[in-house]
């Protein structure tokens, strides 16, 4: 019988389908906006491209987060967070977690809501200096549903591999579009709020189903207490097959559809690095336009670094200084229009070049999600 009629849900049809890891930068390797961020509290991308920091109601707690070039056998990088400021006690609604978001139109092939709805598996390699049980959830959006399943660190400041396989769900889809759709949540520190519940299954989501079994706060409030992570894979079935190695070329066309650096960053210093030909819109008006690498998943936002000088255009042998960028408009393709109003004087129709003029200086594309 041909493969294309074989409609059996066994194990080795789960294997043969899995093989795409739905993880992009699961090794570490892209750090398009900085490879090492001090005293972070601030939610967002900071360092690995595609995995989010979130902090939630924290006080004192302060951390380092870097790229580390620190990884088991087969890796050369990891996300790192050290606790430099420990929080002293974690209130019931203090938590931080590392969030993953996977756009909707990527994960149709779990086939969830119908009844041909697909097990899936998350692996990854994790270190800390604090073996415990730590909470682990997915969460469907649109659905509102989500699955708590907690792991344990066994041996502190040890690598170590972890897998864990989430039921198939034949009664919430995902929508098939560029928003997201499913969502990853790694808990470092949760509060009461967070753990005070049951969830053995999909269900409903609650704040107390989020890290159910999360049974230890001591990297949150321990100073130097660390924990990283690599090698992260979603994969159909109920089984992590091998982690899936790429090109750092392809990882990183990958990354940029959600956001791409200009210049500083993760790029290194931002002094006096070309950023896009540009023109006097009218004597105060200057406008340039941005060929980005790869089209990007939604209309994005301009993130920038700012202050006296930051950025300029070079027009007629004269240097025009200004202090940030707005976004113009934007082509879905791949091509973003910035300007600044206002703060430069030339002549209308006279073409340049904007360039970066301080170090500090550091502008990225956004667009996720």
């Amino acid at each position: 019988m041909p493969l294309s009629k074989i409609k059996t849900n066994s194990i080795a049809d789960e294997v043969f389908e899995s093989g795409s890891n739905f993880i992009i930068n699961g090794g570490m390797t892209i750090a398009q906006r900085s490879v090492s961020e001090t005293a972070q509290h601030t939610t967002g991308y900071i360092t690995c491209d595609r995995f989010n920091i979130s902090f939630v109601n924290e006080d004192e707690l302060r951390q380092t987060i870097t790229q580390a070039s620190d990884g088991p056998s087969g890796f050369s990088k990891s996300l790192k967070l050290q606790t430099t400021t420990a929080e002293s006690a974690v209130a019931a609604d203090e938590a931080q977690r590392i969030i993953y978001r996977a756009e909707g139109q990527d994960l149709q092939s779990l086939g969830f809501g119908t009844s041909a709805a697909k097990k899936f598996t998350v692996s990854f390699y994790v270190k800390s200096s604090v073996a415990a049980t730590y909470g682990f959830n997915a969460y469907i959006y649109d659905a509102n549903k989500v699955f708590g399943q907690a792991y344990t660190i066994n041996s502190a400041n040890t690598w170590e591999r972890k897998s864990i396989t989430f039921d198939a769900n034949t009664a919430s889809g995902i929508t098939d579009d560029n928003t997201a759709g499913l969502q990853l949540n790694w808990f470092l520190m949760a509060g009461s709020n967070y753990t005070s519940g049951s969830n053995s299954s999909w269900e409903t989501f609650a704040t107390a189903k989020s890290a159910v079994g999360h049974t230890a706060n001591a990297v949150a409030t321990t100073t130097n207490a660390t924990w990283q992570i690599t090698g992260v894979q979603m994969e159909i079935g109920s089984s992590e097959t091998p982690f899936q190695h790429e090109d750092i070329e392809t990882t990183l066309a990958k990354c940029q559809r959600y956001y791409c650096q200009i210049v500083g960053g993760g790029e290194g210093s931002g002094a006096n690095k070309n950023i896009a030909n540009a023109h006097f819109y009218t004597s105060s008006y200057v406008q340039g336009i941005l060929q980005l690498p790869v089209t990007m998943r939604a209309t994005p936002s301009v993130v920038q670094t700012t202050g006296s000088g930051y950025y300029g255009m070079i027009a007629g042998g004269t240097a025009h200084t200004f202090n940030s960028f707005v976004l113009d408009s934007f082509s879905h393709r791949n091509a973003v229009a910035i300007y600044n109003s206002g703060s430069v004087s030339g002549t209308s129709g006279d073409g340049g070049l904007f360039y970066s003029g301080n170090a500090s200086a550091a502008l990225g594309i956004d667009a996720e999600l």
